[in-house]
């Protein structure tokens, strides 16, 4: 085992005494968190090309798996799907971990196994090799998270992928002020926990308006996640955030490959920059350079979730070039969606203070209406053109093409190509 610093222990206590996040395990019993990364049909998109075989066993980690969102999304995704194999939740927290098993208990959860301990040890505790490795919230509160997320990748499989998800530096302005301040009003290790976020709360209860933290609107974690969430956001030991460029270098760093960020438009400033020069301009970057502008234009990425794969892996997300590719919807229904998508039009779409309108063609609630997971381009179109006899395939796929960009860039809809 690796020798613990202070702060390394001053981590572990808190997950201890506060589990983050809070989660009641009676709950399972009427909601399942989802979210991404480690949407199924998300991660076969991402890191399989769409092309996983889902009949045959899928080895799962979430590294650093803390109460067990992670966890309890994929166990019970594959239960659902009757995917064969296992999810193992790994966490030096003792308490948190309870929680988790808890979780599953009450969802009657078999495909879980939990092991304790730190991700810096995982080729010893849970050497693999992984299918998929989970680690969201994690690397920035490690003393060195290149090291972490290359311990993650020298027990990935050769052709899996990891989902992760780190803190974004400029979505979250005015956090790292209350905890500058903090710093210095109840040092860590000096004054108990308890007290400590007494006096946190008098503090943000008594900043004035032009104080950062509240001109950024958009952090709810403080009202909602309970004294845990509080002590997370405010009072953590270690808390490194990230802008996308040091995304890419701990990513290459780790011998990976970035797929994907998620939402993809929000990456993509030719998608929400108007004026017409500046996008001439903007659309001569590479990708990563688009992603760095965005982010500084946008103000308002908190964190950074994305897709890696080994860089070695090939792999990239299938494209609607096959008429037997099968669209899927990310966490939502058919009629769900419908109700939602006009007749051709413009959508809006708001994260986190930022609106956005986005042209969808004319057949869009036609085709969503028909996207249930199973039915691929091919009927899609059949489908349809029962009561457009004039549709063609061509006509269809420029309708679709148009629609699906859309859909992907928000994080709606990914592709699988069926198993032969």
């Amino acid at each position: 085992m690796k020798a613990i610093n202070i702060d390394d222990q001053m981590v572990v206590n808190q997950y201890e005494n506060y589990p983050y996040p809070e989660r009641k395990p009676g709950d399972e019993k009427k909601r399942l968190i989802t979210g991404s990364p480690s949407n199924l049909a998300e991660v076969n998109h991402y890191v399989f090309g769409g092309r996983r075989d889902l009949s045959k066993p899928l080895s799962v980690l979430v590294a650093g798996g803390g109460t067990g969102d992670a966890a309890i999304l994929m166990a019970q995704q594959m239960t659902d799907l009757g995917v064969p194999g296992e999810v193992v939740h790994l966490d030096q927290s003792v308490s948190s971990q309870t929680i988790a098993e808890e979780r599953a208990k009450v969802r009657g959860l078999e495909n879980i196994r939990f092991v304790k301990g730190s991700l810096l040890d995982v080729s010893k505790i849970a050497p693999g090799p992984w299918d998929y490795i989970d680690c969201c919230g994690v690397l920035h509160h490690l003393h060195d998270p290149n090291a972490g997320l290359s311990s993650l990748t020298e027990v990935l499989a050769t052709d899996g992928g990891l989902g992760l998800m780190v803190y974004g530096e400029l979505g979250r302005i005015g956090v790292y002020h209350v905890q500058e301040m903090m710093r210095k009003l109840a040092p860590t290790g000096q004054i108990d926990d308890s007290e400590r976020i007494s006096i946190v709360k008098r503090l943000i209860a008594s900043l004035p308006s032009t104080a950062w933290f509240n001109r950024n609107t958009h952090m709810e974690d403080h009202k909602n996640g309970g004294d845990a969430g509080i002590f997370d956001l405010f009072l953590h030991a270690r808390d490194k955030p990230y802008r996308v460029n040091d995304v890419v270098e701990m990513v290459k760093n780790a011998n990976l490959r970035l797929v994907s960020f998620i939402e993809p438009y929000r990456y993509d400033p030719l998608l929400f920059v108007r004026d017409p020069k500046l996008k001439k301009v903007i659309s001569e970057l590479d990708n990563i350079e688009r992603a760095i502008f965005a982010e500084a234009y946008l103000g308002n990425l908190k964190k950074h979730v994305f897709y890696a794969v080994n860089k070695t892996n090939s792999i990239n997300p299938p494209t609607t070039t096959s008429a037997n590719v099968i669209p899927l919807l990310v966490n939502q229904k058919p009629e769900e969606i419908a109700k939602q998508i006009p007749a051709g039009g413009n959508i809006s779409v708001v994260s986190d203070g930022h609106k956005i309108d986005m042209y969808v063609p004319s057949l869009s609630k036609a085709i969503v209406t028909l996207c249930d997971g199973k039915k691929d381009l091919n009927t899609i179109h059949k489908v349809i053109r029962e009561k457009r006899k004039d549709l063609d395939y061509e006509e269809f796929m420029d309708h679709f093409n148009r629609f699906y960009a859309v859909m992907n860039s928000i994080n709606r809809m990914v592709l699988r190509i069926p198993s032969m």
